[in-house]
């Protein structure tokens, strides 16, 4: 038995590959990744499938989905084009969604946006969009005119204003929408690993009447933090979304 606690840290996110002589790519969060695809594309091919008029179990679950993600995260800004964006919108918050709830399913236990790759894939997917829509719908002149050079601002406020808005709208958006849903993940796995490591280490490997009572306040707050990140796992996969319909709204329509 240890003598000494020892808090967990970074080592819970360096996750070596699964086989020793397989491809060095092939890691747990890769394999989780694909488990959550296979969990969505699952999940939408049971409810829609045969869809029924009367819908029941999966079908319930599924129009419930797509309502909210419709009239919470499309609707505000993407207005009458949301119909058409729903397919990617349905995709990125479930996809997003079951990345982080894999943080607490036993067994697995590792959210797959603590590691930033995979979140950053997802946003650049979306700034992609973003580009290509603002420039369809309007051109690179008037897509990049409206934005960095709006009518009655005076000249000697463009020094100031256009590299600001250029970093706001082509660096800033794009780090801020992947890091903020990284960092959540990150941290929260990151406090839930101590909390369960303060109840186990002070219960089963150093067992005394003080060190039992910190093992049960290790296995409260870990129950308790539990509860609040599946709240967190939520309201970021929705923040991640809602900002994904924000900027392909704004590309459509055009900044004013």
């Amino acid at each position: 038995m240890s003598d000494e606690f020892t808090a967990p840290g970074l080592e819970l996110f360096h996750l070596p590959p699964l086989f020793l002589d397989g491809p060095a790519w092939l890691t747990k969060p890769v394999l989780i990744a694909i488990l959550s695809a296979l969990l969505v594309t699952a999940f939408f091919w049971s409810a829609f499938a045969r869809p029924k008029l009367v819908p029941r179990g999966m079908q319930n679950l599924g129009e419930l989905g797509y309502t909210f993600v419709r009239d919470q995260i499309g609707k505000p800004f993407l207005g009458r084009h949301t119909d058409r964006w729903m397919g990617l919108l349905l995709t990125v918050f479930f996809t997003a969604l079951v990345w982080n709830v894999m943080g607490v399913v036993p067994l697995i236990q590792y959210p797959i946006a603590a590691n930033i790759a995979f979140p950053m894939v997802l946003a650049l997917t979306v700034y992609v969009l973003k580009i290509y829509q603002g420039v369809k719908h309007h051109g690179w002149s008037r897509f990049l005119g409206g934005l960095l050079f709006p009518e009655g601002l005076p000249k000697w406020a463009l020094g100031i204003y256009v590299p600001l808005v250029f970093a706001e709208y082509f660096l800033n958006s794009l780090f801020t929408h992947f890091v903020r849903l990284f960092a959540n993940m990150f941290a929260g796995h990151l406090i839930l690993a101590f909390f369960s490591s303060v109840g186990f280490w002070f219960l089963f490997e150093h067992l005394t009447p003080l060190g039992s009572i910190v093992g049960i306040v290790g296995v409260v707050m870990t129950v308790l933090m539990t509860a609040f990140e599946l709240f967190i796992m939520f309201l970021q996969a929705f923040l991640f979304t809602l900002l994904a319909a924000m900027f392909i709204g704004d590309a459509i329509e055009g900044t004013h």
